[in-house]
């Protein structure tokens, strides 16, 4: 009697995404850690120094995180109400944070109580950040106005009231100390000039806007707002570059990776899109358990920190590369090599003895093997079987059809049985590679 054959499964290709350098980079990050918060986080900022903590701004209260740490490492929490956009110096030794209250608080990251308070503003402040000369904070309201305010003085510098809605989010040039700009639910973006009486350039974003973000260069600006995240050349007077609509509700937030390569957009239908800022193509996304408020990466892109509306801060972490070397070991020489060398070839009177190899059936080929046709399929309607491998059910289905048993394999069954296997034939009887055989399955059945 010849051997016995086992079953052969039809392998076919999988029609998956294209596996880049980029999707690999990404899935570098661990399991997210999921941490509670009193409310939605509407802000996250990382120190531009080390240790690389980070502010959580969410209800009443700022969170100082380390990079590593589940719990804060440091509170403030002398707010009577909602506080809103805490934000680091450069330097790391500043934070600024506005208020449902219209106050503007600044705080010393090693204090606890607040070193200066600005009052100028009549309803709450969402947008709080310093210039670059690390002496002014620039600040937006609910007012409609754009402030700026002088530190040692804690006085205002100037006003300007040209938005006709709610100021919400804006960013400061790294480039020129003077020049800061906003954006607004009048679907406007304002670049103005500490020096001048009014804003010096105007863009029309066509959506109110949620997030801004300034290339390290100064000269391309992102702006997003409704479904769009938009490209805008600044040194050409505001010219758009590239409109990008990629999610399909309102973007809340932008920020870019330390290289600058890379731009990072959230959502609130719960995805984090990545874009190649050559191409702006998306590169990868990251999905998420609610809609997305905040989004943070760490100065060396080691940690993305994403905040939801539901209060929960997610944090994954890079995995570190030279763990990846350790465990790629080196695999070692067979026996041969060392008694005849690595280059020996074997010459026409040498007698080869080959290794056998020990084949190991699986569960439905040894009852095939003892023509248990029956137990076989039986074997192959396990649910694990069929939900992941039906190609397996499918193969020893076609197998029991080849030798002429496939129609007293299926009879004899109870209800229960018969009910699995009709779910199992229509659920995949639409598949190509499977309905030759799935309506001979059901044909027999019925």
């Amino acid at each position: 009697m010849a051997a016995y054959k086992p079953v052969v499964v039809q392998a076919c290709p999988k029609l998956g995404e294209k596996i880049t350098q980029d999707t690999l980079y990404w899935r570098g990050y661990k399991t997210p850690v999921q941490i509670k918060e009193f409310g939605a986080v509407n802000k996250i900022d990382f120190s531009p120094v080390l240790p690389y903590n980070y502010a959580v701004t969410a209800s009443s209260r700022i969170h100082i995180y380390g990079r590593y740490s589940q719990e804060p490492i440091k509170t403030f929490s002398r707010f009577k109400d909602a506080v809103y956009g805490a934000t680091y110096r450069d330097d790391g030794q500043l934070l600024v944070a506005g208020s449902e209250d219209s106050s503007i608080r600044l705080f010393d990251v090693s204090g606890r109580a607040p070193l200066r308070q600005f009052d100028g503003h009549t309803k709450p402040v969402h947008l709080v950040g310093f210039l670059s000369d690390k002496y002014r904070i620039f600040s937006g309201g609910d007012d409609y106005s754009a402030n700026l305010w002088d530190i040692p003085s804690a006085t205002e510098i100037v006003s300007y009231s040209e938005h006709t809605d709610y100021v919400r989010c804006g960013c400061a040039s790294k480039v020129n100390a003077d020049v800061f700009i906003t954006g607004s639910y009048d679907h406007t973006v304002k670049l103005f000039d500490a020096r001048t009486k009014s804003s010096v350039m105007t863009i029309e974003h066509g959506h109110p806007v949620e997030s801004l973000l300034l290339f390290p260069s100064g000269g391309l600006l992102v702006s997003a707002g409704g479904r769009h995240v938009k490209v805008w050349d600044v040194l050409k007077g505001g010219q758009l570059l590239v409109s990008l609509k990629n999610h399909h509700k309102t973007v809340t937030c932008v920020c870019l990776n330390s290289s600058g390569q890379r731009l990072l957009s959230g959502s609130l239908d719960r995805h984090v899109k990545i874009y190649s800022t050559t191409s702006y193509k998306v590169v990868h996304s990251f999905s998420y358990a609610t809609s997305i408020l905040s989004l943070a990466l760490s100065p060396e892109d080691e940690t993305i920190v994403v905040g939801m509306t539901n209060g929960v801060l997610n944090v994954k972490h890079r995995k570190p590369e030279e763990r990846n070397e350790k465990s790629q070991k080196k695999r070692q020489p067979a026996y041969r090599t060392y008694v005849k060398g690595r280059t020996y070839m074997p010459k026409q009177e040498d007698f080869c003895v080959s290794k056998p190899v020990k084949r190991v059936l699986r569960k439905y080929d040894k009852l095939l093997k003892s023509f248990e046709s029956s137990k076989a399929l039986d074997a192959v309607l396990e649910p694990p079987i069929m939900l992941h491998t039906p190609e397996v059910t499918v193969a020893v289905m076609q197998e029991l059809h080849h030798r002429g048993t496939l129609r007293s394999a299926l009879a004899g069954r109870d209800e229960k049985q018969v009910n699995l296997l009709l779910t199992f034939v229509a659920r995949r009887v639409i598949e190509p590679r499977f309905t030759p055989v799935l309506v001979t399955v059901a044909d027999m059945i019925t």
